[in-house]
């Protein structure tokens, strides 16, 4: 049924008590566009292997539809993993040297304007004092050309050894990364890259469609045109809560009750605000740490300590990025590594951080088997433990059951149906004559 603004109003002034209309956001989110042209070259490229060291690994591979763009476990199993999902597993023959350390994040909605820095640490940022208008780990390295974060964002898993790149010595593209050639324009790990795709006629011909025809791809044309299949892709602002907002539709009395304890007493929207429920912010809320951390390659630890690798701000520490919620209702695991299989235990988590830390049941981590990992060591620490906890910035708060029963409803009103689908799909077959989407 189509609510009017005025009836909105209404409803709005009915639960004044509860929270002020002015508390939820506005429907309009503005998106970059691209090219059809570069799109579907985008589409292509996404979804082939030729990016990774052994050819293996497709961005499908951790970012799958089926799964919610995400791929349904704890932590992936990138370069030495088979299969796909849930069902992936190492490759006997080329064990994973380790899992990849942090949740793979869900693609929605990337492509708005309001997403300006990525990743669970937010190391990639826009920044207009740097040159090349980002800041990201490679510094002064950084290379001109990027069309937007999501673009640059989109091809540092090419450098991971654990995500696509490789083991060392397997192939040209590891041994440049394990040697520091990264952004060479002649040699360096994206040049490689960039030169096995332009040797491809069937990409070759696409490129000239989107670049001309009078030079060679670069490897920054590779990932503007993988960012714009992701903006076209997997934009989700259809969902029952922004028909809501646009005085489009109603929302059903228990998704109402949630919108009201999201928006006020359960204190949800002081971080999960905006459009998408993200403030773009970074908060410390004593998440189990499990998996091999972010340990440089001199440590020897499993600790991850968020926002505070990349600022070296004491007061960022064990702080990882505002998610935001949409269609959070299928891309579980849920936190920076993943340690809730479910909505409704990590929803139990905010309720009260600490508590639920040190009660965390480790049934909940979906982590398919991985010879020789280590992934309690974290979790087996009391003083570890003990810091992440002392890190955390919620207070308790106090629901009952039926409560938590109605803010998971609002969630699932924050599902776009039709986003999950995606609107290009998955292509039948790549240019490279690879298996879509990765072994």
């Amino acid at each position: 049924m189509k609510k009017t603004p005025l009836a909105c109003l209404i409803w709005f002034l009915t639960l004044a008590p509860v929270f002020a209309a002015g508390d939820l956001p506005t429907a309009d989110a503005r998106f970059a566009t691209a090219p059809m042209e570069q799109v579907e070259l985008g589409q292509l490229l996404f979804y082939d292997p030729i990016l990774s060291g052994n050819r293996g690994v497709a961005c499908a591979t951790c970012h799958d539809p089926e799964f919610g763009t995400s791929d349904g476990v704890s932590l992936s199993l990138g370069d030495g993993g088979v299969g796909r999902g849930v069902a992936r597993a190492p490759d006997p023959d080329n064990l994973p040297e380790q899992r990849v350390p942090r949740n793979s994040p869900a693609l929605f909605n990337l492509g708005a304007d309001e997403f300006r820095s990525l990743f669970h640490d937010g190391r990639l940022e826009a920044d207009s004092t740097e040159p090349t208008g980002f800041r990201t780990p490679l510094g002064s390295e950084m290379v001109a050309g990027f069309d937007s974060v999501l673009a640059a964002q989109a091809m540092f898993p090419v450098l991971s050894g654990d995500e696509m790149a490789g083991h060392y010595s397997e192939n040209e593209i590891s041994r440049a990364v394990r040697q520091g050639r990264l952004t060479d324009p002649q040699d360096g790990a994206w040049a490689l890259i960039a030169a096995r795709v332009g040797q491809l006629p069937g990409y070759r011909r696409r490129f000239d469609a989107v670049i001309g025809t009078e030079r060679d791809i670069r490897f920054t044309d590779i990932a503007n045109a993988i960012a714009a299949f992701v903006a076209f892709e997997w934009r989700a602002d259809q969902s029952p809560f922004d028909k809501f907002l646009r005085g489009e539709a109603d929302l059903a009395p228990d998704e109402k009750e949630g919108m009201a304890l999201f928006y006020g007493r359960a204190g949800c929207s002081a971080c999960h605000s905006g459009q998408f429920q993200t403030d773009q912010s970074f908060r410390a809320i004593a998440m189990p740490q499990i998996g091999p951390g972010k340990a440089a390659p001199f440590e020897n630890h499993s600790r991850d300590t968020g926002r505070a690798e990349v600022t070296g701000a004491p007061e960022d520490m064990y702080r990882f990025r505002t998610p935001s919620l949409r269609n959070v209702t299928q891309t579980a695991p849920y936190s920076h590594a993943g340690a809730y299989a479910t909505l409704r235990s990590v929803v139990v988590h905010h309720l009260d951080p600490v508590a639920a830390l040190s009660a965390y049941d480790r049934r909940q981590a979906v982590l398919p088997d991985l010879p020789g990992a280590q992934d309690w060591r974290i979790l087996d620490d009391p003083a570890e433990i003990a810091a992440i906890a002392a890190a955390n910035e919620l207070e308790p708060v106090n629901l009952n059951a039926s409560e938590v029963d109605a803010l998971l409803a609002f969630l699932g009103a924050l599902t776009d149906e039709a986003s999950l689908k995606g609107r290009l799909g998955v292509p039948e077959s790549v240019p490279s004559g690879l298996t879509v989407g990765g072994r």
